[in-house]
């Protein structure tokens, strides 16, 4: 696995941060959604997008969409913008089961009303919950 940064020179990313990222990130994942849909409807040759495995079909790209920008380079189109970046506690890239494990820890704190998300506020480390179960950490990239 490629080795980020150093650790001792990172700092926590803020939750500010990481909701920026987030919202730049839901655009381009709607986006997704939309041509997978598209797609979807004119091979079906139906009028409706619905069913198991229409649903399996929108996980696994939502899911490949941020398993493959966070295991490659440790940053989504958002977290680019927002100069954060996720990692193992090691400093190095994430792996596939890391990335699963996190998005799915992300889902479930999405759907809590951001209590995974707002844990980092009480939390010594500065680390959700995701960051926490999954062992890895977002962090702030200076400007060079």
């Amino acid at each position: 696995m490629p080795r980020f940064y150093d650790q001792s020179h990172t700092a926590s990313a803020s939750l500010l941060r990481r909701l920026g990222a987030i919202l730049y990130d839901t655009f381009i994942v709607i986006a997704l959604c939309f041509a997978v849909t598209a797609i979807w409807l004119y091979f079906a040759e139906t009028e409706y997008a619905t069913g198991p495995a229409f649903q399996s079909l929108l996980f696994i790209t939502i899911f490949g969409f941020f398993g493959l920008f966070w295991t490659r380079t440790g940053q989504t189109i958002g977290m680019m913008a927002w100069r954060i970046r996720i990692q193992s506690n090691e400093g190095a890239a994430i792996n596939w089961m890391q990335a699963l494990i996190r998005f799915m820890c992300a889902m479930f704190s999405a759907a809590a009303f951001g209590v995974g998300y707002f844990w980092m506020l009480f939390n010594d480390e500065k680390l959700t919950l995701q960051d926490k179960i999954s062992n890895t950490v977002v962090v702030y990239l200076p400007k060079k």
